[in-house]
């Protein structure tokens, strides 16, 4: 646990000790906000590795040695490194073997067991990352390994889910959150941002008066989100209680808003199917649905690829009905 104690000026010092790590510290104005970043702080000192750590010929080096070295070469600063790295905690307790050595039936075997305990779509995702790992290491260590995924039989991915929250229903979720929460939602349904765009977020991220804000280092890149007049004045809420240019909007832990409402739904007996990243597809099949065009979808989505924003153009019949006259 994080190491926690209230400073004479009222402020709450935080400090994290990880074995084999220095000590990270940090001063906030709410003891709240101390405890969430002294967790996160915590989550990312364990399942990291320093860039220090020699990269051996694949001797005892085991799928989480080699998992950890990808992550931090690869993933450091991205919103999916702390994921990965989990999944890879995960994932090591069926290879514990050094990596060299894992072959076609290890992977096979592990492939049937996960489908008996996870959805084809999970099961899927690991092998991929499985075998991206695999051709990392001969692409960028440079050293000769045969990829025992290749010739495995991949799960199909199941269908993205459709769910459209609407706003009666937003208004119902919001009801029954507490308001630090129900902002960050309601700006996620506003904008069709991700998560993790919506939390990177600071005063200096913001042009108001233009009706737009800057997302920097998202998913996709660096890109400006247009605003609609209820987003604005979420922002213009969220940032009085910032004390710098570059304080972050929100500074509760990213999971924390999804376990929110995740409650919040089951409370109210909806369907599982609405989640967080499902106000993003909201948004942009509401725009969709106004008439935009793909590069307008793509505006407001930030998608780059054209192909991802299909979906959204591939309406109802009931929506083109009153266009046809």
């Amino acid at each position: 646990m994080p190491s926690i104690r209230k400073l004479p000026s009222g402020k709450y010092y935080c400090q994290v000790r990880v074995q084999g790590r220095k000590p990270l510290y940090k001063a906030f104005t709410k003891e709240t906000d101390a405890l969430a970043w002294g967790k996160e702080q915590e989550c990312i000192a364990k399942y990291s590795v320093p860039y220090d750590k020699p990269i051996s010929q694949l001797g005892d080096d085991t799928f989480k040695d080699i998992g950890l070295r990808y992550c931090v070469t690869v993933l450091r600063g991205k919103p999916s490194q702390k994921v990965t790295e989990l999944r890879i905690d995960r994932m090591s307790s069926h290879f514990l073997q050094p990596f060299k050595k894992i072959t076609k039936l290890d992977v096979n075997n592990y492939r049937l067991m996960r489908l008996q305990q996870v959805s084809p779509t999970t099961c899927r995702d690991e092998l991929l990352f499985l075998s991206r790992v695999f051709k990392w290491v001969k692409s960028e260590l440079l050293l000769e390994i045969e990829n025992p995924c290749e010739g495995i039989a991949i799960p199909k991915a199941n269908k993205p889910r459709d769910k459209v929250v609407t706003a009666e229903e937003l208004q119902q979720l919001l009801n029954v959150m507490s308001p630090e929460m129900g902002v960050i939602v309601e700006l996620a349904w506003e904008t069709a941002m991700r998560r993790s765009e919506i939390f990177k977020l600071s005063p200096r991220c913001l042009h108001l008066e233009e009706r737009l804000l800057d997302v920097i280092d998202g998913k996709t890149g660096s890109r400006s989100v247009p605003l609609t007049s209820r987003a604005v004045e979420l922002l213009l809420k969220a940032q009085e209680g910032c004390v710098s240019s570059t304080s972050r909007l929100f500074k509760v832990a990213p999971c924390s808003v999804t376990q929110a409402l995740r409650r919040a739904r089951r409370q109210l007996g909806m369907s599982e199917d609405i989640r967080f990243h499902q106000l993003r597809h909201s948004r942009i099949s509401l725009v969709a649905k106004k008439g935009f065009n793909q590069a307008q979808i793509m505006a407001v989505s930030g998608h780059r690829d054209s192909r991802s924003v299909q979906r959204y153009t591939h309406l109802n019949v009931s929506d083109v009905i009153g266009l046809l006259d």
